[in-house]
């Protein structure tokens, strides 16, 4: 395993900046989910990783050492593709070992290394199979051995999860997450599916337009996200985002333009006239009578343990709820939700930075 810092990394394509002066330091065995949109530049930032691209500015250090002009068979990083690319003509014990044929090792050796990856893997009964005769399950977990038989310092794994079905997806997050604790490795995973990052990561770099948004555990991402981005990106379904104004009167300090007024900690006082955004999870919101927030109920979606209120309200905003599956309720119905003011986030509107009281 070792240690990965990233230190005012850039990447320009002509005049097209991609990637903004990243800062970031990986601990030597951590798992690590580069998260965001397509586009947001974590891709190539792997890529950059490897070695598959080059450094427009900044230096990346691996255990130390930079490796800006490194060849990448240099660098002991080993790289699980979204598309496997898995040589079509060759066995599976051929596809694991193929980097260790390259690299001169004794065929003893090759096949010695070769079954206890497959073994690890449980594909041992695949490995006289050619790609084409494997399920996609089958062939990621041979891609996933391809780059375990290195034995490498670093393992980069881009969206491999992507072109699996929901039920195989699942799965195959446990067992990477499984590999990975058992190998100690320092792992890079890149996904846009933020279940795939809260689920395996133990720090989520959330990326954004070539920028880093914020890092930190799942947990940190979901009940105290810095901006409204990462509230809005982190969680399923989405939080509601609604406007509104703080205000300080004589009676305390409280969030107008909702359909009553929410009264919030002293500690917001300082910021009296503010308009904000308020950030509300959909399973924080409670159906009572005279709640804060009012609304008609457009769609009713049924997903087994609970049920999404999709609401609108009288100015036409948008907000979703999620309810007990035995809650009463269908399109065109009247509720009224009350809001804890210890569950809500508040960002400048503006900004969209994150307020704390």
């Amino acid at each position: 395993m070792a240690a990965v810092e990233f230190r005012n990394v850039g990447k320009s394509f002509g005049q097209v900046e991609v990637l903004k002066g990243l800062n970031l330091a990986i601990s030597a065995g951590e798992f690590i989910v580069l998260l965001g949109a397509s586009g947001c530049g974590k891709t190539t930032l792997l890529r950059m990783t490897a070695g598959l691209e080059s450094i427009s500015e900044g230096e990346i250090a691996i255990n130390g050492t930079v490796v800006n002009e490194t060849h990448p068979r240099d660098r002991n990083i080993a790289m699980v593709f979204q598309n496997y690319a898995l040589y079509p003509t060759m066995k599976v014990r051929d596809n694991i070992g193929f980097s260790l044929e390259v690299a001169r090792k004794s065929p003893d050796e090759i096949q010695t290394r070769v079954e206890e990856v497959a073994q690890i893997l449980n594909i041992t009964d695949l490995l006289d199979r050619k790609p084409s005769e494997l399920s996609g399950g089958q062939r990621q977990r041979v891609a996933m051995g391809r780059a375990m038989v290195r034995d490498a310092d670093v393992f980069l794994f881009d969206e491999p999860l992507s072109n699996l079905d929901a039920k195989l997806r699942a799965h195959m997050r446990v067992e990477i997450r499984q590999l990975h604790d058992r190998l100690g490795s320092t792992t890079l995973y890149v996904t846009h599916d933020q279940i795939e990052a809260m689920t395996m990561a133990d720090r989520i770099v959330l990326m954004h337009e070539g920028s880093i948004v914020q890092v930190g555990s799942t947990d940190d991402l979901y009940d105290r996200p810095n901006c409204r981005y990462t509230a809005e990106f982190i969680g399923t379904p989405a939080i509601n985002c609604l406007d509104g104004k703080i205000e300080t009167t004589s009676e305390g300090t409280r969030l107008t333009g909702l359909d009553s007024p929410l009264p919030l900690a002293d500690g917001y006082r300082p910021h009296d006239g503010r308009s904000v955004t308020l950030g509300i999870r959909p399973n924080e919101m409670v159906i009572a009578d005279g709640g804060a927030l009012r609304g008609t109920i457009v769609i009713v979606e049924k997903t087994g343990t609970d049920m999404q209120f999709h609401m609108e309200t009288a100015d036409g905003t948008e907000f979703v709820a999620v309810v007990p599956r035995s809650t009463p309720g269908r399109p065109s119905d009247h509720l009224s939700f009350a809001i804890d003011p210890t569950s809500v986030h508040l960002f400048d509107r503006e900004s969209g930075e994150r307020i704390d009281a």
